[in-house]
């Protein structure tokens, strides 16, 4: 069980079920021309996952000074699990995961494509053990890899299949990956900053350099209420751009991922103490996953 919450195994779910989502109730859904059989969409989710799992582990490994004070009763590195054992794990699924994307990126006949799990592999290791402690630099890093666990299924299943023959439908269903992309990498990059701040009193004894530790924890609340109103004028621009005809889809969106975006930045405004951090990040959580479930309406809005 230990080893589960390591990789953070809800997160992985998520991942998982997010790539499912795009497969089957978007691709499928529309006969839209792919190049993965279910095998080999599985070893991308499978390879997605591993250095997902990667990454979270080595992020332990170089927090373990840091959650001692931030979160000590869910320490796991150091406590429950030595870390010659997390790295040996880190190593484990960080090997695994470039090799199935070496094995996968051949197969489609994109070699070129392995230097994505390279480069992610590498960044996750930047991000835990150097631009997580810089201003906002690692904030943005780890959500673009957050938005790119998304845009990967287009990547590597819409991309090799398109042709000049077909090109203006793929670009149709690549542009609403794209758009998910994009929202998870938003709904991440705050939760990042609700969390520096969460975090701002393990992360000063740390040597971080956090925005809050930077510009104190009010100035940095009020950034982060500022940048929590990107994604709420994102999904009111998606919605009466492109949905705006559909009124299952206004209603989903407009009560399940609206109103809850509404709802956050407004505890953003009034948040002061560390559990009010913990719970709008818990909030945002809840919004990604709902945000990603809405994909099951494409096959009742767009036929």
């Amino acid at each position: 069980m230990y080893i589960l919450n390591l990789i953070r195994w809800k997160n992985l779910a998520l991942i998982l079920l997010v790539h499912l989502l795009i497969k089957y109730a978007l691709l499928e859904a529309f006969n839209i021309l792919t190049v993965l059989d279910n095998l080999h969409f599985a070893v991308l989710s499978l390879a997605t996952i591993c250095l997902a799992a990667a990454g979270n582990i080595i992020n332990d490994i170089y927090d373990v000074d840091t959650d001692a004070i931030n979160r000590s009763d869910k320490q796991i590195v150091g406590k429950h699990i030595t870390e010659s054992v997390a790295y040996n794990l880190f190593f484990g699924f960080n090997i695994t995961g470039i090799l199935l994307g070496f094995y996968l990126s051949n197969h489609i006949g994109k070699p070129a494509f392995f230097g994505i799990f390279v480069i992610t592999s590498l960044a996750l290791y930047l991000y835990a053990s150097f631009l997580k402690r810089t201003i906002f630099i690692g904030n943005l890093a780890i959500s673009i890899l957050v938005g790119l666990s998304v845009l990967i299924i287009g990547i590597f299943d819409v991309i090799p299949a398109t042709f000049s023959q077909n090109k203006a439908t793929q670009m149709i269903f690549l542009n609403i990956i794209f758009d998910y992309a994009v929202f998870a990498f938003m709904i991440n990059l705050v939760r990042e900053l609700i969390k520096d701040i969460e975090d701002i009193d393990g992360d000063y004894k740390s040597g971080m350099n956090t925005i809050p530790i930077a510009i104190g924890r009010e100035r940095a609340k009020k950034i982060v209420f500022a940048v929590s109103m990107i994604p709420i004028a994102m999904v009111i621009y998606y919605l009466a751009t492109y949905l705006y005809k559909q009124q299952l889809a206004i209603a989903y969106f407009l009560i399940l991922i609206i109103a809850p975006l509404i709802y956050a930045t407004i505890k953003i405004f009034g948040a002061e103490h560390k559990s009010h951090y913990k719970k709008i990040s818990g909030i945002y959580k809840v919004i990604m996953l709902l945000g990603m479930l809405s994909l099951l309406l494409y096959p009742f809005i767009l036929k």
